[in-house]
């Protein structure tokens, strides 16, 4: 599942698909990287946006993982994106394709 970049509009009602990021990978450490990588780069102006972040759990999760930088959260504030993390059911395999 990639990670969904879209616009959306004040009352958070879906307005348009803007980008995918790290299409059929689930691993939420290397949608994270990329998401944060994305965000740097964009070039929007600021308006009402949400980046769905869609993660199976790792079979050998042991804590620790994945971490937004403050830079990236405070460029996704500025840039009016929420952030929605979206559980699914199951486990991804140890390179991140779901199984």
């Amino acid at each position: 599942m990639p990670v969904n970049i879209y616009r959306s509009n004040a009352d958070g009602e879906f307005c348009g698909v803007l980008d995918f990021v790290c299409a059929g990978e689930w691993d939420l450490s290397e949608q994270i990287a990329a998401l944060s990588g994305w965000i740097a780069k964009a070039d929007l102006p600021a308006a009402h946006y949400v980046a769905d972040v869609s993660f199976r759990w790792r079979r050998d999760a042991g804590g620790g993982g994945s971490a937004l930088g403050a830079d990236t959260l405070q460029r996704l504030a500025n840039l009016g994106i929420e952030l929605h993390l979206s559980e699914y059911p199951g486990l991804s395999d140890p390179d991140g394709r779901a199984s």
